[in-house]
């Protein structure tokens, strides 16, 4: 995948940067950042996801199942589309089944990010928006007040934990916001409750 051929292209630079050509070093360095390798990892994710999603033929399967019937009706009778037609007509299988298929298949469940908040400074280097669903498990991170800046950064990344496996988040890393609630002046106590 994409982590291959960065991993290749990363060996080729390495040598370029033995020879000092210019220019290469920064890409290197460009191309070994944490930001782009989670990146990287977002996207592999993502095509694999898309590549695997099932999608339903049909958003009506209903009314597709009533066509059949008539379909049925029309055909030569024998044992085998009389059970068909009185599967098919069956409630369980109307209402449950092809009901909960047509509810389902008409739904957009892909996670949605809220906006970017409009106090952002511009001074600002870079921000990152991360969206990440715990369920049960716990996040895999810590936290901690910066002893100068008074910010609440994450302090370690737990190895194996959901922080580490989604590589989104890195120890250093400043929260701006968690949960939609700005953590500007709460307590790491409070912070931990939010998340």
């Amino acid at each position: 995948g994409v982590s291959h051929v960065l991993t290749l292209a990363l060996q080729e630079l390495s040598l370029l940067c033995k020879r000092d050509v210019n220019g290469v070093g920064m890409l290197y360095d460009l191309l070994r950042s944490h930001w782009l390798q989670a990146l990287l990892k977002i996207y592999e994710c993502l095509q694999h996801y898309l590549g695997k999603r099932p999608a339903p033929v049909t958003l009506q399967a209903r009314a597709l199942s009533r066509e059949v019937v008539e379909l049925l009706r029309e055909a030569p009778p024998s044992g085998e589309i009389k059970e068909l037609r009185r599967l098919l007509r069956s409630p369980h299988f109307k209402a449950a089944l092809l009901s909960a298929h047509d509810t389902v298949a008409q739904k957009d469940f892909e996670p949605t990010l809220p906006p970017l908040p409009d106090n952002i400074p511009e001074n600002e280097e870079a921000m990152r928006i991360v969206c990440l669903v715990k369920n049960n498990q716990p996040l895999g991170a810590t936290i901690k007040r910066h002893e100068i800046t008074g910010d609440i950064t994450v302090a370690r990344v737990i190895h194996g934990g959901l922080a580490d496996r989604s590589g989104l988040l890195y120890a250093g890393d400043k929260l701006v916001e968690v949960n939609g609630v700005p953590v500007e002046g709460l307590e790491p106590e409070q912070v931990i409750n939010i998340l």
